[in-house]
């Protein structure tokens, strides 16, 4: 019996998915639940299972479009595993053609005579005066003088060439982008054109959060099996202004503002199909320990591309991480339908003044993309400026002044 294996529903409001690679082929044996194909939907990359064992014939080619529950291939789940494990059928044996009779060669063209003589491309002193002064190679110049002699008048109509290409390759290639990437790209650009989008910056003296780390990180690491890395700082001093600042945690429904009153809290992974951004469910809840926990179990399945559309779904505000990757400062975009993001950068040791004093410390800019529809720039600043102060005061804005306590240590 042939079973029609269909495009299951990957979520609510996806319609329709694109074969991104299949992973057998037409004439393979498959396995009940062997992955066989990887599908893009506009919001994630998702494995497709086998139904049924059997000998598989695919209906769809990679990068095809197909509609949610369109069939995409079918399985004989009457034919018989082959023998000794090989799930690939043989190659048909190819005949091997009969030898052609030799056919009498054609005699080869002669040789075209040449009519260059010694004097083709060679310039007469006032030519070579001429297109030294333009910069200019003789042998870029065709002359129209006796024997292709470059003449003066040759040298004076001559125009250097602009953009000759080098003696380096010059390929290129062309590929679909993805369902995903083109999803991404459609609301990048949507963002640009829709919102207000705005941008403020400020800077973090990094130095207090160093010395927390660097007196615990160890213990920490040792305690919960996760590093204490600068995302939980970040994620909680974020959900700490949202709080402050209810409008940062809001959006625009139509002709309303929808604000919330707990913080899901959207971070920006790197993943093998592009930028993912997993959310972190109720970060007012969770503690240094909850937030790293949840950051590296999402990394890593994002990573793997194991997450699901449920696990990006949702979110409330967005922090971005671009210092990982070198950047020194950048206005991220907002992650629709939200109205805000944090970017971070990378830490570099800059002089500042703390106490009267000119000092070497860790410095990373930070800064706030926001929709000024809704939020205003007191609101955006106040924002930033209350994210600043709990990573420059952690112990006493975010630890209640009890680190061994807040550490779970």
């Amino acid at each position: 019996m042939a079973l029609e294996m269909k495009v299951p529903s990957p979520g609510e409001s996806i319609t329709e998915v694109e074969i991104a690679q299949w992973l057998v082929e037409t004439g393979d044996y498959v396995e009940k639940d062997q992955a066989i194909a990887e599908v893009d939907s506009d919001k994630a990359t998702l494995e497709l299972p086998a139904e049924a064992s059997g000998i598989i014939t695919l209906m769809a080619e990679e990068g095809d479009a197909v509609a949610v529950g369109q069939v995409v291939c079918l399985i004989d789940t009457d034919a018989a595993k082959p023998e000794g494990g090989d799930t690939t059928p043989a190659p048909a044996a190819e005949e091997v053609p009969k030898a052609e009779e030799k056919k009498e060669e054609a005699p080869a063209p002669a040789a075209p005579v040449k009519t260059e003589t010694y004097a083709t491309g060679t310039a007469s002193p006032a030519a070579k005066k001429v297109l030294a002064e333009k910069g200019i190679d003789a042998s870029q110049i065709k002359g129209t003088g006796r024997d292709g002699r470059i003449t003066k008048a040759d040298a004076l109509d001559a125009k250097p060439s602009l953009g000759t290409p080098g003696p380096g390759a010059r390929g290129e290639s062309r590929k679909k982008l993805s369902m995903l990437r083109r999803k991404v790209a459609e609301r990048l650009v949507s963002v640009k054109n829709e919102t207000a989008m705005l941008t403020t910056f400020n800077e973090v003296d990094m130095q207090p959060i160093f010395d927390l780390r660097s007196q615990y990180k160890e213990t920490f690491k040792s305690k919960h099996g996760v590093s204490l890395g600068f995302m939980s700082f970040f994620t909680l001093a974020c959900v700490r202004a949202l709080k402050m600042y209810p409008a940062v945690n809001s959006m625009i429904d139509g002709d309303f503002m929808v604000s919330y009153d707990f913080q899901d809290i959207s971070i920006a992974v790197s993943g093998p199909k592009g930028l993912m951004v997993p959310v972190i469910r109720n970060a007012e809840n969770l503690s240094f320990r909850g937030v790293e926990s949840e950051v590296k179990r999402l990394a890593i399945r994002a990573r793997e591309g194991q997450i699901t559309v449920d696990e990006m779904t949702g979110g409330t505000f967005t922090i971005t991480n671009g210092g990982v990757f070198g950047s020194m400062l950048s206005t991220p975009i907002i992650n629709p339908p939200q109205s805000a993001i944090l970017g971070m950068h990378n830490i570099v040791e800059r002089p500042i003044v703390r106490d009267g004093q000119i000092v070497v410390a860790p410095i990373m800019y930070v800064a706030l993309s926001y929709d000024h529809r809704i939020i205003d720039g007191k609101e955006s600043v106040g924002f930033l400026v209350a994210v600043k102060e709990a990573l420059e005061n952690p112990e006493e804005l975010l630890m209640d002044n009890n680190v061994a306590r807040a550490l779970e240590l």
